[in-house]
């Protein structure tokens, strides 16, 4: 790993590249299909109203917390909180934060399946995108261990699909650690303290990334600074 190719610079380069392209396409996503869905035809609610955000993530905060519900509809409304909270930025990140320890209470089910926690899971990169104030809350929420369980954790089956299923839960995670590890030297060191991290990343970095547009696995690997050691 240390030989790489790419440097901690490069590999910073070409996330920011991505995370351009993730905006666009979360944009195009809110446009077309989170708006179209939320928003009633017979009272049409422009997005540029200041309360609009902060109404429809306390109406998805009530989904996400009925425990009558069924669970892929809970975690379906965090996912929309987490674009919610994307494209209304703080005061809407802040709002967001109210129901983030649901989902981080929801991701140590070990019950749930790994597309249940995909979904939670890209809820929360969406809650951190660029968002100091909502990564802070993220750690004291406990949301670095939970994540660095998924990459440390075993996963016991010899069945293609849910072996591959894990695989993909592994992706989602390396890729939210990403996002909250960018430029925030709290995340970096706290990370650092997992021993077992290190060669976990190693070997995800190993994996075949394809359909990704980066190895998430390598780009955490070097933002946490393990190719100096």
């Amino acid at each position: 790993m240390a030989n790489s190719r790419f440097s901690c610079t490069q590999i910073c380069v070409k996330m920011y590249g991505y995370f351009a392209r993730l905006c666009q396409h979360l944009r195009y996503f809110w446009s077309v299909t989170v708006k179209g869905f939320f928003v009633k035809k017979e009272k049409q609610i422009p997005p540029a109203e200041p309360n609009f955000h902060e109404e429809k993530i306390v109406v998805l905060g009530q989904m996400l917390m009925n425990e009558s519900l069924p669970i892929a509809k809970r975690a379906e409304a965090a996912r929309k909180i987490g674009l919610l909270a994307f494209t209304g930025g703080p005061p809407a990140g802040k709002s967001a934060a109210e129901y983030m320890k649901e989902v981080a209470h929801l991701l140590q089910d070990e019950e749930l399946a790994p597309k249940i926690k995909i979904l939670l899971l890209q809820s929360v990169a969406c809650w951190c995108y660029l968002n100091p104030l909502s990564q802070k809350r993220a750690r004291s929420l406990q949301f670095i261990p939970i994540l660095v369980s998924f990459l440390e954790g075993s996963f016991e089956s010899s069945i293609g699909s849910e072996i591959n299923s894990y695989l993909l839960l592994q992706f989602w995670t390396c890729y939210v650690l990403s996002v909250m590890t960018c430029n925030n030297s709290s995340y970096v060191k706290e990370l650092r303290d997992h021993k077992n991290l290190k060669d976990c990343l190693e070997t995800m970095a190993g994996v075949d990334w394809s359909g990704w547009p980066e190895n998430f696995a390598q780009v955490l690997y070097y933002l946490i600074g393990f190719h100096k050691d």
